[in-house]
């Protein structure tokens, strides 16, 4: 009932990251949304979540990459619709996986309110 999603990326680029990912003992699936709508992917995991009733998703990406940040996005998606999901999010930086904040994700989709931040600086 425990998954971990994961940029298809990732393992070519940040191969000791994906290893920590493959060391929690959770099948992980590889998307690359560059080739794959936002869209298609949440389809694709509702679908997941019904048939399979998973009760966690991990989330890896490769930091600072403009696609696989939308992976850190499907989480609200899912949430809006009322499914009682745990989330968890990494990105790998130096082949090391950094945990990330649904309140930090949240403020990536939010360039005016980043912007009034470091404005504030």
């Amino acid at each position: 009932d425990k998954i971990i999603i994961v940029g298809s990326c990732l393992k070519a680029m940040q191969p000791k990251a994906f290893e920590e990912l493959e060391n929690m003992n959770m099948p992980i699936f590889e998307l690359c949304l560059e080739q794959t709508h936002i869209n298609m992917a949440i389809t694709k995991l509702l679908g997941m979540i019904r048939a399979r009733k998973i009760s966690k998703v991990i989330f890896a990406s490769v930091d600072k990459s403009p696609h696989c940040i939308q992976l850190h996005y499907l989480q609200d998606e899912i949430t809006k619709l009322g499914f009682e999901i745990e989330f968890i999010n990494y990105v790998a930086v130096d082949n090391k996986l950094i945990k990330i904040n649904k309140e930090t994700i949240t403020l990536s989709k939010n360039l005016s309110q980043l912007e009034t931040l470091n404005n504030k600086k």
